[in-house]
């Protein structure tokens, strides 16, 4: 979408926007509802490759529920700070825990699209995990920008699955 200014977006790079009823976007949706650990921002990957779901994954992990986390003490900004809190270290992300479901069942993600539901954006760990995976192409939620963005007044987040 023009006009948005992500946090991070790798030099050559684009984002694709899909609506909700997309089919691989609904299933995303889906997993982040029944599988992420992360009460805050839940958020799921479904990778495909073709027309077959290759690998899926949600965010999160009991650390936080365990051991609080140290970003949010110290109000890091999204996308930063994340070598502060094993909670938020970028292995418990929806998009590399699709990756390494594609791997655990002997998927070559090379030439697969991620669909992401729950963030408007891909950190920068997570863009170089997809980049040596050969990604081609990473699709949002449509208005994403919007719903999953915290500081935007009409942003969904805690209320995304109501």
């Amino acid at each position: 979408m023009p006009g948005i200014i992500y946090p991070y977006l790798p030099e050559g790079r684009s984002i694709c926007y899909v609506g909700p009823d997309r089919l691989f976007m609904a299933l995303a949706k889906v997993y982040a509802q029944r599988h992420s650990l992360d009460r805050v921002m839940p958020n799921a990957a479904v990778l495909v490759k073709g027309s077959r779901i290759i690998g899926i994954g949600a965010n999160g992990s009991d650390y936080h529920d365990l051991h609080g986390c140290r970003r949010v003490e110290l109000k890091c900004r999204s996308g930063e700070g994340y070598e502060l809190c094993d909670g938020c270290h970028p292995r418990n992300h929806g998009e590399a825990k699709a990756l390494q479901s594609a791997h655990s069942h002997g998927h070559d993600p090379r030439g697969a699209d991620l669909y992401l539901w729950g963030h408007w954006w891909c950190c920068e760990p997570c863009w170089k995990l997809m980049e040596a995976a050969g990604i081609r192409d990473v699709c949002l939620l449509q208005d994403s920008e919007t719903l999953f963005n915290r500081e935007h007044p009409d942003n969904i987040v805690d209320r995304q699955f109501i």
